[in-house]
């Protein structure tokens, strides 16, 4: 039963006044005057999408050299006694990128999103996505990522239809919490409940400050009020609302288990937010938070600490061995954070060729294919890992 005092704190903190505001202008007058922002932007156009890939790939395989870390697969096979090759099973986990799009842009973001980004999956793409998903019954989870994935016009096509001839089948919605707020959006609360969507949402912290801090200001107020018209709905207690937290420097998360119980006892003491679980997941050291790394001089120390924190545990569990990654263009990947750099599968360049959403008649075709690894796979294989 609801106090008094619980329904004024949850009335003060609901701001229904937020919902139809766009948070875009605002996140794009932060872009202009982000130095480092600029600066990348700058060396982007400058040499690339692929050439920036490029660049710090070198950069993390210099840190690497300087510590005396061989290459990911042999450090793997010295450490695990075996060939040093990951073994694909079949695949469970559709994950699906359908934008680069997005109303914030976030310092720790591997994708780069940002209002910038105009790379969006077309209706095409997302219908051949959905006959690879009917013809490979082993698929338990779509999970649909972005960007913002709710501002891309064929995201509420995709669950409809997914959730129609796969009833059965769970749908996550990686959720910025404040896409919510966007004008055209006032209606996406109703639409997730009704399609049984599980809601996994970014909150790297529970206090104002760390979130403005790295998901750009007023971001952790829009947060809350989202979560309270997430907990209005029933998520958090019918349906599943699960948070996520990333550290906002170069070190690696704390306990999970601690962390969500630190979680759940601040918003719901401060806030009234209910939510199931919390995942931690540790930064990559690509794309904005490599540069992050590189312009403080950190790259090499962090290196150092994904090595020296290998877990032989997250080997079992990487989303490599059961995850197929479909980027925006629908070309075809083994993780998402391999999506990013480019790592195709079927290719042996970065960021060209390799094969589509088109070349394959079910997700099982990409069994006779090895899994890609590299040097930014020790990031997913430290402490809790990233996958």
């Amino acid at each position: 039963m609801l106090t008094s005092t619980d329904l004024r704190k949850k009335e003060k903190w609901r701001r229904k006044d937020l919902f139809g505001k766009s948070l875009l202008d605002q996140t794009l007058t932060e872009l202009e005057s982000d130095e480092e922002f600029q600066r990348t932007l700058e060396r982007t156009n400058e040499i690339g999408v692929a050439g920036m890939t490029k660049e710090e790939r070198i950069q993390r395989r210099r840190a690497l050299d300087s510590l005396g870390i061989p290459s990911f697969n042999k450090f793997l096979a010295k450490k695990l006694n075996s060939n040093g090759k990951f073994a694909r099973k079949n695949p469970q986990v559709l994950q699906i990128n359908i934008g680069l799009y997005c109303n914030q842009a976030c310092g720790h973001c591997h994708v780069e999103s940002s209002p910038l980004r105009k790379e969006m999956m077309t209706s095409e793409t997302a219908a051949q996505c959905l006959t690879l998903l009917k013809s490979t019954p082993s698929i338990t989870i779509l999970d649909i990522t972005g960007g913002a994935p709710e501002l891309n016009d064929n995201f509420r096509f995709l669950v409809k239809m997914a959730r129609a001839f796969r009833p059965d089948i769970e749908i996550i919605d990686r959720c910025n919490l404040t896409v919510l707020h966007e004008p055209g959006q006032e209606d996406l609360v109703d639409f997730l409940k009704e399609n049984k969507v599980r809601v996994v949402a970014s909150l790297p912290c529970y206090s104002a400050e760390n979130v403005d801090s790295q998901r750009g200001n007023s971001v952790f107020d829009r947060s809350i009020s989202a979560l309270l018209a997430l907990n209005e709905a029933g998520y958090g207690s019918e349906l599943p609302l699960d948070l996520v937290y990333n550290p906002l420097g170069a070190f690696l998360p704390p306990p999970q288990a601690k962390l969500e119980e630190k979680y759940k006892e601040v918003l719901d003491e401060n806030f009234g937010i209910l939510f199931n679980s919390l995942f931690t997941i540790t930064n990559m050291p690509i794309k904005r938070f490599a540069d992050f790394l590189h312009r403080r001089d950190e790259l090499k120390d962090y290196m150092d600490l994904l090595v020296r924190n290998f877990n032989s545990d997250t080997t079992s569990q990487l989303m490599c061995l059961n995850t197929v990654s479909i980027g925006h263009d629908g070309k075809v990947f083994d993780c998402d954070f391999n999506q990013q750099l480019g790592l195709g599968i079927g290719s042996t360049k970065i960021h060209e060729g390799g094969l589509t959403v088109f070349d394959l008649n079910s997700l099982e075709d990409l069994m006779s294919y090895d899994i890609k690894n590299d040097n930014h796979c020790f990031g997913c294989t430290a402490g809790m890992g990233s996958s």
